[in-house]
């Protein structure tokens, strides 16, 4: 008489204390290194808010598209729950075959979801606007993707710089080294010369490549661009002027066997720090290229 008139609510329960029960074992292990880059804290399951203006519009078309979902989920989910459980057919409950084909509901649910998408639709063109903006830009820098590094040059100031794999990671990732990749601070996340950028900047990227399709791709900064031989895509971005530090990515389009071997690192420095870096590597190319045409 219990597991009749109960139905399938005890399936339901149990279901739910199940879930209860994983996330609150899985818990402590996603909560414990939160703070460190590369750990599985929950909030590294979402997207990084970023420290640019482009990623944060990115992180708030996302939380509201998140948020509209969840909210649809629960909508659906409650109802489909509410149905079967209090009006199944071993309760006794009869189909409303006049529902099926009511014209009032069908107006209803196609415009509800339309409305939706058109909400939606506003903030994600601005968004597609914001990132197409690259005019007005104060540094522009070619960036050139190879297998398996990045060649980055800033135009109009003669300093280039090749960035690859740092020596650390190559050297512990070779078969049989030896070496434990946990032994190495950001393992095949470090390069030996990153890309430095001063804060409060507008940079524009000149974005291609010499042999295959790469991607430069950094999420603290919400751009992802390829890097297509014989085209230039173009791209932007603004670090905050109060944001400086290390910001990693990583080229995300697969280019072959080192694929994984081509991380990018932005040291986004302050105004000063980037004029004193600027010149001093403009004095060292400068030197190289004479000691260059002396020999």
């Amino acid at each position: 008489m219990y597991r009749a008139r109960l139905g399938i609510r005890p399936g339901i329960w149990l279901g739910i204390a199940a879930l209860l029960a994983a996330a609150w074992t899985a818990s402590p292990a996603m909560a414990l290194d939160a703070d460190n880059p590369g750990s599985s804290g929950w909030r590294l399951l979402n997207l990084p808010v970023g420290v640019t203006s482009i990623s944060r519009d990115v992180y708030r078309i996302h939380m509201i598209g998140l948020w509209v979902c969840v909210a649809i989920g629960i909508l659906v989910f409650g109802v489909m729950i509410w149905s079967i459980v209090f009006h199944r057919q071993s309760s006794g409950a009869v189909a409303d075959v006049t529902l099926v084909h009511n014209t009032k509901v069908e107006i209803i649910w196609t415009t509800i979801p339309v409305l939706i998408l058109i909400g939606m639709a506003i903030p994600a063109a601005h968004g597609l606007v914001l990132i197409s903006d690259d005019s007005h830009s104060q540094l522009d820098i070619k960036v050139t993707g190879f297998q398996w590094g990045w060649h980055y040059e800033y135009v109009g100031t003669g300093v280039s710089l090749v960035s690859k794999l740092d020596a650390k990671s190559m050297a512990a990732s070779e078969l049989d080294s030896g070496i434990s990749p946990y032994s190495v601070p950001h393992y095949l996340r470090n390069v030996d010369h990153p890309l430095v950028v001063p804060v409060g900047t507008k940079i524009r990227l000149l974005i291609g490549a010499v042999d295959v399709i790469h991607s430069w791709w950094v999420p603290d900064f919400g751009i992802k661009k390829d890097a297509i031989p014989g085209y230039i895509n173009q791209s932007w971005f603004e670090v905050d002027a109060d944001k400086p530090g290390v910001y990693r990515g990583q080229c995300a389009e697969l280019c072959g066997r080192g694929h994984g071997y081509m991380p990018i690192v932005v040291d986004a420095v302050s105004k000063a720090d980037f004029q004193a870096w600027l010149k001093r590597e403009a004095a060292a190319e400068k030197a190289a290229t004479a000691r260059a045409s002396s020999s």
